[in-house]
């Protein structure tokens, strides 16, 4: 398996749901289109009608099948259904319960279910309810992360649980380069979700300074600062910014509910204000203080040197993890 692809997919390598909606239909087209899993970023609010249109956007620009991710902390049941109606290949789950109702319900419509754990106990419960394949993600991951377990020691405990039934564990986290590929692979995943990578795109909705600020930054720390108001309880992983470094000690009981608006964006098509420690990354149509806002990024951002068409990340990762495999192989081969 692995760089030979999971789920149908040509390769092994899934391009993360980026919110609130930087993994566009461009981002999610040029995945498919190489050969990747793209998966789109359903709303944070209830919008069926834009989820239809994302997706009948991106089938315009691409003929291949992607997914589309959504979180179920967040109102959910109509961007759900409308999902399941557009019949995409893949629902992806992350921060909620991954109910059997709901795996039954998505495999009626033909979708397959991936949901994104962060810990072995989350994993145990998305095997028992017949998921399609499971996303471990390690504390090592930009934005949002869940768990508090590394991609190292986590990945292989969930691999030797769902053996058994042939489930595909995808590893994330802190994966950049051809290197971190063939470490989830030698760790028994059969593919990796990157997300900061996929932000420092050419397809990518993320507003240009931030695209820059992964390419010039090499630091992120885990916090919480962001986004207290709207999603508390949920931790996120940043880049060292100025701004950040200023704010990282921001007492527990202060959010963006009370601070001074920023910037404005347009987000899933809705205008939006954005105040000082709102938890929305910057997109292409953000304006005002664009640097004192949140910027996420994985502990793997020192790897990224440079903004990239997607379609050339997806074939460096292939064309490296078939080199390193093979270099080891002859290495191993010359061992007496």
């Amino acid at each position: 398996m692995g760089w030979r692809g999971i789920l149908g997919f040509e390769y092994g390598i899934v391009q993360a749901p980026l919110g609130p909606d930087i993994s566009g239909p461009e981002l999610v087209a040029a995945v498919a289109n190489a050969g990747g899993l793209g998966l789109l970023r359903s709303p944070d609010w209830e919008d069926p009608d834009h989820i239809r249109q994302l997706i009948r956007k991106t089938r315009t620009l691409t003929d291949k099948p992607f997914g589309i991710g959504l979180v179920l902390a967040f109102p959910h049941k109509e961007n759900l259904k409308a999902i399941l109606d557009e019949k995409v290949a893949v629902l992806q789950l992350y921060w909620g319960e991954c109910t059997k109702e709901l795996v039954l319900e998505a495999h009626k419509a033909g979708v397959k279910v991936v949901p994104q754990v962060g810990s072995y106990e989350e994993a145990k419960k998305a095997f028992d309810v017949g998921v399609d394949a499971i996303i471990v993600q390690g504390r090592e991951a930009g934005g949002h992360v869940i768990g508090q377990d590394a991609v190292m020691t986590l990945v292989p405990r969930v691999v030797d649980l769902v053996h058994s039934r042939g489930i595909p564990v995808i590893a994330a986290g802190g994966i950049v380069d051809e290197r971190g590929y063939v470490a989830a692979l030698a760790l028994g995943a059969q593919g990796v979700a990157l997300g900061t990578r996929f932000v420092a795109t050419e397809e990518s909705n993320a507003h240009p300074t931030y695209k820059r600020k992964l390419v010039e930054l090499d630091e992120t720390e885990y916090t919480d600062i962001f986004g207290r108001a709207r999603w508390p309880g949920a931790p996120q992983r940043t880049l060292k910014t100025p701004f950040f470094l200023n704010w990282r000690a921001l007492p527990s009981h202060e959010n963006e509910a009370n601070q001074p608006v920023i910037g404005h964006s347009t987000i899933h098509a809705k205008e939006r204000e954005i105040r000082r420690f709102a938890g929305p990354v910057p997109n292409a149509t953000a304006s005002g203080d664009i640097e004192s806002m949140a910027m996420y990024a994985g502990q793997g951002v020192g790897l990224i040197k440079e903004i990239l068409p997607a379609g050339e990340v997806i074939s460096r990762l292939v064309k490296g993890a078939q080199r390193l495999i093979h270099e080891q192989y002859m290495l191993q081969k010359q061992i007496p």
